[in-house]
């Protein structure tokens, strides 16, 4: 028995610091203990399926599809938002600003308090750095002109939203972390202090920064390597000043949930919210654009009010649909819903309660079958996507 267990801790030690770390000690004593956990993982609220449905050689007959892989990334440079670093010195007029820097990296400064969401700097998400899902455009800014961050908040620990090199860039600033139940032991291998880790369970709260920070369900899953023992959780946040409150989604699928955490959090001035990286071959884990804004509605008490900022998308290939898909759903479906969506370029700074809130699609000049003269896309893209039903193809699984 030791021989064997001497064996495991041999090839742990072996593999990729990117893989991040298990739970051990207290830490996996209060994994156990949580009312999440269940026949040895973290669980959903409702049954969900985590892995591909339907058969593997239809998915791998999209994904190798010549048209339909020259649809999945943009036809040219993405138009980056170059002003952000001199802009984001002033504080917010308003006391809410939001910079989306791709995928679900966004910077909320808000009633004084800096808090960066699942920061990706790196070029790959991926333990790798030769393979993996690879950037769409480069990060609009460094990291370092975004200014100091007061906390950073990590949705899940999955490599699009917990990236090592940009971690191991934050554990050297005074930054705190707050994070779902389980994921403090990655970061703490890569060298963040455990008394800057705020670990959280579901609908549990801690203050950092004079803001109120509450881990809130979401319905997804976890891991970093083959073995995915979903020793880690997996949640949305809830941000709260004096003044604004504003939710993060993180990724999840549609779920009854998002009516519960409106009604006792909301509602929002900004919601941010997963509507990219949906397929029918994994419904049960990515929001598509129409379900997206049925969350906003549902965070909201039913009402279109507050703006939604879309995230997850346009950053990395990681499903099947086409790269501006996710842009155009979610034009048709918030205009048909009524609902305000904000749709700043990579790196462009806004302040949701103002009137200069960028509304154009931007992503039309450079989307496959775009007209170059006019940079209106083709919307049949959108179309495609309205039929596809929502869910979402795990090009994570892809990632991992």
């Amino acid at each position: 028995m030791s021989g064997s267990r001497s064996l495991r801790t041999g090839i742990r030690s072996l593999r990729s610091a990117a893989f991040g770390a298990d739970p051990v000690g207290e830490r996996l004593r209060r994994i156990q203990a949580s009312p999440n956990f269940s026949a040895g993982s973290f669980r959903n609220a409702q049954v969900t399926r985590s892995g591909p449905t339907g058969s593997t050689g239809a998915l791998l007959k999209r994904y190798l599809n010549k048209a339909e892989r020259v649809r999945r990334a943009p036809a040219g440079a993405v138009p980056l938002y170059g002003s952000a670093a001199a802009e984001l010195i002033a504080p917010p007029a308003s006391g809410l600003r939001l910079t989306w820097t791709g995928h679900s990296s966004v910077l909320a400064e808000i009633d004084g308090g800096r808090v960066l969401f699942d920061p990706v700097w790196g070029e790959r998400c991926s333990p790798f750095g030769f393979i993996g899902p690879r950037r769409l455009h480069p990060v609009p800014l460094p990291l370092v002109d975004l200014g100091p961050v007061d906390v950073v908040v990590i949705s899940h620990d999955h490599y699009d939203h917990l990236d090592m090199p940009t971690i191991k860039k934050l554990a050297g600033t005074r930054t705190v972390f707050a994070v779902p139940l389980g994921v403090g032991a990655h970061l703490e291998r890569w060298g963040v202090p455990a008394d800057r880790i705020h670990e959280l369970d579901w609908h549990e709260q801690t203050r950092i920064a004079g803001l109120t920070f509450t881990a809130t369900p979401a319905r997804h899953f976890c891991g970093r390597g083959v073995r995915n023992p979903q020793h880690a959780l997996w949640a949305s946040w809830v941000v709260r000043g004096g003044e604004h409150r504003v939710f993060h989604s993180g990724d999840t699928g549609y779920f009854d949930g998002f009516a519960d955490i409106g009604a006792e959090h909301g509602p929002f001035d900004a919601t941010m919210i997963q509507v990219g990286a949906y397929s029918e071959f994994w419904p049960d884990v990515h929001m598509t654009p129409e379900q997206g804004v049925r969350s906003h509605l549902d965070l909201q008490g039913g009402r279109p009010e507050g703006r939604l900022l879309p995230i997850h998308w346009a950053t990395f290939n990681l499903a099947p649909h086409p790269w501006a898909e996710p842009g155009e759903g979610m034009v048709a479906a918030a205009g048909g819903a009524g609902v305000r969506l904000a749709l700043p370029r990579p790196g462009q700074p806004f302040e949701p309660d103002s009137d200069r809130v960028p509304e154009l699609p931007w992503w039309r000049a450079v989307a496959v079958g775009a007209t170059p003269d006019t940079g209106t896309a083709d919307t049949g893209t959108a179309e495609t996507g309205a039929s596809d039903g929502g869910g979402e193809v795990r090009a994570e699984h892809l990632a991992h």
